[in-house]
């Protein structure tokens, strides 16, 4: 039986291997005819912000951590409006309310206030797959948009122009072209908890931990643009181009897009400059690369891993993942990418995956990792609504935003690291390395332990269950060929 399994495995991973390939060799393709072929290339350079994405300097850019922070401080922007309020979201449920106080409106409450106000509220939002395969349905969307529209001011538009099997996904609001918030947060509470705290309390039906920027400064304008891009094909209703804000700090900034191709005139080509920029700054990292993401399937961004695990750049180099412990589809794939970075890190320990959960006692409940955030060495950070997928990265339309400010970006990472530590953020000021191997890898390996012996667990923190060096990598390549190729 050992030796008839042992022949599986093998049989599975030259499968694998070889659809991986197919893979990579058709979005080569796809992008060489697009004039997008070089961002699969190595440029020799560490220039991580020498993409094709215009660098806008004197922002401000706030991280916004959880939905308890990130929504109320959206709902506060909407509220002062003074002109417009421009939303384009992947869902928004007219129902959810954006902050819990007993008196909150919600969201199509908010929005009608508003717009009688004299704000013109503009509300973007992709129409649903044309099958109903899956949430949200199209005659959902359709009921929900003439909630928001009837008896009130709001303009509501739904995005039908998607790729097959694909859909909007970016997650952005512009108030007045003077703030903007580009993020992972949906307005719904389709499939969990999107309120959630850094506390991650286990009586939630589920916990959501998610992250959202506020910008203001002359990168708000690059957001209000690709809103009006958008918003002007899709609703046929011509909007004047936004005026560049006044510096409001000391920040460089990208606006990041994935634009699939073929799908809008202002960009026949596609854009596809969250993979570029992703590639670029993978492929500099030196020291620590820490990503938190839905999901990992792509081979592009694998690829770059397994390179740098396979010849470090440096003895101290560490690569640590968080990642939901079952994501909503996509849980094989995602293994067998990590089987595959587990046999290029051949036990060195420069890789840990990990996932969370809220344990208090003998209470305990899951805490979905929606989150969308890459760090490398502390010197460049990316925030948006892009998962680690080919549906992010070529097919589905996906804004993100990109920093070099180190001061932000570390104090940035020792926010979570502190949230998922559960330690002081100061007690965490130290090499990354050191808190890597002297405390992430010691807390998740016990909680694993704890876990296998059926013992209750102390800690939300623990390895990613079910990871192993042979992890059914025939599954994400052929997810990749079938739905996100």
């Amino acid at each position: 039986m050992t030796t008839f399994r042992s022949l599986l495995d093998k049989v599975d991973e030259r499968l694998g291997d070889a659809l991986e390939h197919a893979l990579c060799a058709h979005h080569e393709r796809r992008l060489r005819r697009l004039g997008w072929g070089e961002v699969l290339e190595p440029t020799g350079t560490e220039d991580r912000f020498g993409g094709r994405a215009a660098t806008r300097h004197g922002n401000r850019l706030e991280v916004l951590v959880d939905g308890e922070e990130a929504l109320p401080a959206i709902a506060a922007a909407i509220r002062g409006a003074k002109s417009h309020v421009h939303i384009a979201n992947w869902h928004a449920s007219p129902d959810f309310r954006l902050t819990r106080e007993p008196d909150a409106p919600t969201l199509r409450d908010l929005l009608a206030s508003t717009a009688q106000r004299g704000v013109d509220v503009r509300l973007l939002l992709w129409a649903g797959p044309p099958v109903p395969a899956f949430q949200p349905t199209r005659g959902l969307v359709r009921a929900e948009q003439r909630k928001f529209t009837e008896n009130t001011a709001v303009r509501c538009v739904l995005d039908a122009r998607e790729r097959t099997m694909h859909c909007h996904h970016e997650k952005l609001v512009v108030v007045d072209d003077e703030v903007a918030f580009v993020g992972g947060v949906d307005f719904t509470a389709l499939e969990g908890d999107r309120h959630d705290s850094r506390e991650h309390p286990p009586d939630r039906p589920i916990g959501w931990h998610d992250l959202m920027t506020r910008l203001a400064g002359p990168v708000v304008a690059d957001v209000a643009e690709h809103f009006r891009q958008r918003w002007t094909e899709v609703a046929g209703e011509d909007l004047p181009e936004p005026k560049t804000p006044e510096p409001a700090g000391t920040t460089n900034v990208q606006l990041l897009r994935t634009v699939p191709d073929k799908t809008y005139a202002f960009a026949p080509e596609g854009e596809f400059t969250i993979l570029d920029a992703y590639l670029r700054a993978l492929r500099s990292a030196r020291r620590l690369v820490y990503l938190e993401n839905q999901f990992l399937w792509s081979p592009e961004i694998a690829e770059v891993l397994i390179g740098k695990l396979c010849d470090p750049p440096d003895e101290k180099f560490r690569v640590v993942l968080l990642l939901p412990r079952k994501p909503s589809n996509g849980a094989d794939t995602t293994r067998g990418q990590l089987g595959r970075l587990l046999d290029a890190d051949d036990g060195n320990h420069r890789l840990l995956a990990t996932t969370i959960s809220s344990h208090d006692g003998e209470s305990s409940a899951p805490v979905y990792v929606h989150a969308k955030l890459g760090i490398v060495d502390d010197e460049w950070m990316t925030i948006g609504s892009a998962n680690l997928n080919e549906h992010s990265l070529f097919n589905d339309t996906e804004v993100n935003v990109a920093t070099d400010d180190r001061d932000l970006i570390r104090a940035t990472r020792l926010r979570l690291w502190s949230e998922h530590l559960r330690r002081p953020a100061a007690d965490l000021d130290a090499d990354p390395t050191d808190i890597v191997d002297d405390l992430w890898r010691p807390i998740a390996e016990d909680q694993a332990e704890r876990e296998r012996r059926g013992e209750p667990r102390t800690h939300r923190l623990v390895l990613l269950p079910g990871v192993s060096r042979r992890a059914e990598r025939l599954q994400g390549p052929l997810r990749g060929l079938l739905v996100d190729g």
